[in-house]
């Protein structure tokens, strides 16, 4: 199954204060999530910040399954993003 990926408001206020750098190392990893969101993530036990978190280096990217869509709902450095709502 092929899912799409949908971008919160917030997500998107997380990626534009990226490094251009990290951005891009972003971009290009997001769309491994299409095919198996499931297999490449970890289930997260606290359910209010998420329900699943992508490991991209340093880099977190919480999100939920609704459907055929990931909703992105977060994306940061590890020593943020858990504190920070």
């Amino acid at each position: 199954m092929n899912y799409n990926l949908v971008y919160t408001r917030r997500a998107e206020k997380d990626i534009k204060k990226l490094d251009p750098f990290i951005k891009g190392y972003i971009g290009k990893a997001l769309p491994k999530l299409k095919d198996n969101p499931v297999e490449l993530s970890e289930k997260l036990t606290d359910p209010e910040i998420g329900t699943y978190r992508f490991r991209i280096g340093d880099y977190r990217v919480i999100f939920d399954i609704e459907g055929n869509d990931i909703i992105i709902l977060r994306v940061g450095h590890r020593k943020e993003i858990y504190r920070r709502l």
